[in-house]
């Protein structure tokens, strides 16, 4: 086989049809723990399993059909198939991780069974001969492609909204970060979806091998971090696990409802019922068990003796500030006097010491606070607006 052969249009075919059923066959091999909540992770699984197939079956398809005449017009229409499917199945996987049951699976069959009708309405229209029925279809397909598209990217945004506000009320950390992936996939998703309507009216259709080789490499930069996510999932696991206990299920609804009618009316009685409350807190800051992160609010609730809610209570009633930002505020203390003490130790390292498992949030945090970053908090010995004025 010539060099050029290897570099034609149906040899990329081939090399993404072989490519997409790998990745297929590794997603259904890896194996997801059995607990309850586990479950959305594996329908997650199985939703980008399935869509990385019907994405090698229509590259198998295309590749059989390699004496079509006008082949790369028929690659680009193939590609644009391609695309229409796998941004509305991975749109569909990303938002139920998020945020589950957000898009109803009955609508979701409905747009799959819609996107294969005018898929094979597409095809039919390029084998018919007839040109000019072809471009009417392929102006139709290419506006419902970019309806369908900009109807994900605002319901995905809505999502990870939420899934941010739920995110919080479970942990106490600004747990963004760790999410972060799951944008950035979903964005370039999209706009490597889009960026097919640039070749499909480009008027040199050969090019088409290009945006091949492009997406390819997208199916296993896309594959490679979502098959790392599964192997870090508990973050949002046990957040949406707390949301579907405490605000989906009507069970627990009352069962929330009635403890915080209970502790409403516990913290009522006197003045008294925070005392305990305030000396465990005092034995908790002495013990710097502030700097401990990834907990969520039950469990620093658990430490100290109490409710999340008495908690909540306590701190805005007693200090007119949330506990998360009273925490905080102990953190950065903490890495102000070690920034001056270990001059040492690396920023970073501090950073994690003192509670922060972000880099970006503690500079953010700290700077916010201090009104400088850390490294001139420590180059002015912690005089810095002495420093400016000089």
């Amino acid at each position: 086989m010539s060099f050029s052969a290897l570099l034609d249009t149906q040899a990329f075919h081939l090399y993404a049809l072989i490519v997409a059923s790998t990745l297929a066959l590794i997603l259904l091999l890896i194996r997801i723990p059995k607990t309850e909540y586990a479950k959305k992770l594996a329908r997650s699984k199985y939703t980008i399993a399935t869509s990385y197939m019907i994405g090698a079956f229509t590259f198998g398809y295309a590749f059989y059909n390699g004496d079509t005449p006008m082949y790369e017009e028929f690659s680009t229409i193939i590609m644009l198939i391609v695309v229409a499917f796998i941004s509305i199945i991975v749109s569909f996987s990303l938002i139920n991780l998020l945020m589950p049951r957000f898009i109803d699976g009955g609508k979701f069959l409905v747009s799959i069974f819609l996107v294969f009708v005018a898929s094979v309405i597409l095809v039919e229209s390029f084998f018919s001969g007839n040109i000019r029925l072809h471009r009417i279809t392929l102006y139709i397909g290419v506006a419902l492609f970019v309806i369908q598209s900009c109807s994900l990217i605002i319901i995905f945004d809505r999502a990870y909204k939420r899934s941010l506000k739920m995110l919080e009320k479970y942990y106490d950390e600004d747990e963004e970060h760790k999410i972060k992936w799951i944008r950035f996939c979903y964005v370039l998703t999209m706009l490597t979806a889009m960026f097919i309507l640039v070749y499909v009216f480009l008027p040199n259709k050969s090019f088409i091998r290009m945006y091949m080789f492009f997406y390819i490499l997208y199916m296993i930069y896309f594959a490679g971090n979502y098959i790392s996510f599964l192997g870090s999932h508990k973050l949002l696991l046990d957040a949406v696990g707390h949301y579907a206990l405490s605000e989906q299920s009507p069970i627990f609804q009352k069962m929330r409802k009635t403890r915080q009618a209970a502790s409403g009316r516990q913290s009522t009685k006197s003045n008294d019922s925070f005392a305990a409350l305030e000396r465990s807190i005092d034995k908790w800051v002495k013990e710097k068990r502030f700097r401990e992160y990834d907990k969520s609010r039950e469990e620093t609730a658990k430490e100290l003796g109490t409710t999340k809610e008495t908690l909540h209570m306590y701190f805005s009633d007693r200090l007119g500030m949330d506990f998360r930002s009273w925490r905080t505020d102990l953190r950065i203390k903490d890495a102000k006097e070690m920034l001056l003490k270990h001059k040492d130790y690396s920023i970073n390292f501090i950073a994690e010491t003192v509670g922060f498992s972000d880099r970006s949030n503690f500079h953010r945090q700290f700077t916010k606070s201090v009104g400088c970053s850390p490294k001139e908090w420590r180059e002015t010995d912690g005089h810095p607006a002495a420093e400016k004025d000089k």
